[in-house]
């Protein structure tokens, strides 16, 4: 199955975010059947769950049509040596089908959760690629890099293709570095408005080069849209009172709609704070509706700018049966 081009001249790939629902180990059938109905990846995240390379080593020796990229790996949690081993052996597992997705993470999950002070976040994000690139290329590493040194280190995983690398961004410092020293963005929590105003950057960055652009997408096909709004409403409160996502949508240009939240959450006036979310801004970041109405706006996103989608289906309806909301939104269901 061929997918059509985007505007930057790479296909559009179809995926889907993972761990799927349930134990690790039963998730070799839904994977074959992700293949089947048309997905051509899948993307892991790391936060409070499964690490973000486990699932794809499972993937990688269960169905070798799907190609398994990370969105994302935060910058901090590992060390250098530790972070290349990891890429090199996912690399040397899937070979030819695996890209490692960086990001900053955010302050909560880095300093708070694992210890690890979060500062200068575009450095150690920029930092931890030319280290990547400099170890995936088989020489010893002795460099003195801005946030860390490496002194003496030579991979012993020589990969067979050199996996593509990815950096998770917001705003234009992030997506220019994506653009020039990395080969591609992986964007998140945005509508499909706004991926016109990221794309522009980023292809303005890359100088006509064309660059993935993988964005995560909520979606709840559900035509129940009192509840989805309700609960999606906890979830962008979640995200968009950390600082990272509040300026990311302060410069989308959501500042003034955004304050009233913002001011009732310092506050610690959580109930306030879910009240002033506005119906239109869950309806502008969490696709939801019927499947039909559902699979046109991800279809939106795709002729933004997107290249590469990694769908996450949200249980914001409660009567919403997630298998056969992976089967409606596939490629084969349109």
């Amino acid at each position: 199955m061929s997918n059509p081009p985007t505007n930057s001249g790479l296909p559009r790939r179809p995926g889907m975010t993972v761990p799927l629902p349930g134990t690790l180990h039963s998730h070799r059938d839904k994977l074959i059947e992700l293949a089947d109905l048309g997905y051509s990846d899948i993307w892991s995240a790391e936060s409070d769950g499964a690490d973000a390379f486990t699932p794809l080593a499972m993937a990688a020796a269960w169905e070798p049509r799907l190609r398994l990229g990370t969105a994302i790996v935060p910058a901090y949690t590992r060390s250098p040596a530790c972070f290349a081993q990891s890429v090199a052996s996912m690399a040397d597992a899937a070979p030819g089908r695996f890209a490692i997705g960086i990001g900053s993470s955010s302050n909560v999950i880095v300093e708070r959760w694992n210890g690890v002070p979060f500062v200068e976040p575009y450095k150690k994000v920029r930092d931890v690629v030319r280290f990547l690139k400099d170890a995936l290329g088989g020489e010893k590493v002795t460099k003195q890099y801005d946030t860390f040194a490496v002194d003496g280190f030579r991979l012993g995983v020589r990969p067979e293709h050199q996996p593509q690398i990815l950096v998770a961004a917001l705003r234009e410092g992030m997506l220019r570095l994506a653009a020039r020293e990395a080969d591609g963005a992986i964007i998140n929590w945005l509508s499909a408005d706004d991926v016109t105003k990221v794309a522009a950057v980023v292809n303005d960055a890359a100088g006509g080069t064309p660059k993935e652009i993988v964005c995560r997408i909520f979606v709840c096909p559900s035509e129940n849209a009192a509840a989805v709004r309700e609960a999606g409403k906890f979830a962008i409160a979640a995200y968009l009172n950390v600082g990272v996502y509040a300026a990311f949508h302060e410069w989308l240009g959501r500042g003034e709609m955004l304050q009233p939240m913002w001011d009732l959450w310092k506050a610690k006036d959580r109930k306030g704070a879910l009240a002033a979310i506005p119906d239109e801004l869950v309806d502008d970041l969490i696709v939801h509706g019927s499947p039909a109405e559902c699979r046109a706006k991800i279809q939106q996103y795709f002729d933004n700018g997107v290249t590469t989608t990694s769908l996450a289906i949200m249980p914001f309806d409660r009567d919403l049966d997630y298998w056969q909301a992976v089967r409606d939104l596939s490629p084969s269901a349109g």
